[in-house]
């Protein structure tokens, strides 16, 4: 985002690698509604024109993010689409995509633009006067695998056909990868989306929410 007047770009990072999902046992009730991600606070501001528009890069770190070229050495990951509003109030991010990042603009308490703001909120609106508000989020996928987004890697944003999931109780699963390098055992693998629960073959044991345009999948036992 560009630096204007007294605003200042800053990122949230929006984990969803062990995000729970809902999950059904069986019947054929509610349809399920789109899934959405968590967020932790982290920080930093860009350099382009468009901060973090698509097809550009960012580095990759566990509490930071930054703008960098993505030919140089410390790209590790790139923009594959870029929506404005709140995550889980737009729209999806791509079904491969690794990471989601969320793009807020803050204005600092003194007016000055020098440095990067921190959103903490994660707020739509500044209704607490913290002089934060979320511009849009970033749907990344990184340079070099592994690809935690791609069906069976055990993570991402999305649940997608060949992803696995294990339950942890109350009618909630999470992604752990296919192959069983994950930290939890794969229980059961989703093979089919669906636009209803009554559209499942037969042979399904459980119905995982995963929003989009076949919004129920179908899960069998590993």
């Amino acid at each position: 985002m560009v630096r204007t007047g007294g605003l200042v770009a800053a990122v949230v990072l929006a984990v969803a690698v062990l995000s729970g999902c809902q999950a059904w046992s069986g019947g054929v009730g509610e349809e399920p509604e789109e899934r959405t991600a968590t967020t932790v606070p982290t920080l930093r501001s860009g350099y382009g024109t468009v901060f973090l528009g698509v097809d550009e890069c960012s580095s990759f770190g566990t509490t930071s993010f930054t703008e960098v070229p993505c030919a140089g050495e410390r790209a590790a990951a790139r923009v594959v689409a870029r929506h404005d509003g709140r995550v889980g109030q737009g729209p999806l991010c791509p079904p491969t995509t690794d990471f989601v990042l969320h793009i807020s603009e803050s204005r600092t308490s003194s007016g000055d633009s020098g440095g990067p703001g921190q959103d903490e909120s994660g707020s739509g609106e500044d209704e607490d006067g913290d002089g934060s508000v979320p511009q849009g989020y970033a749907c990344m996928r990184k340079l070099q695998p592994p690809h935690p987004g791609d069906p069976g890697g055990g993570g991402g944003p999305r649940t997608i056909v060949g992803d696995c999931v294990y339950g942890t109780g109350e009618g909630e699963v999470r992604e752990t990868a296919c192959d069983g390098n994950g930290k939890h055992d794969p229980e059961y693998e989703v093979t089919t989306a669906v636009d209803t629960k009554a559209q499942c073959p037969a042979t399904t044991d459980l119905y995982v929410r995963l929003g989009g345009s076949r919004p129920v999948g179908c899960a069998v036992p590993m």
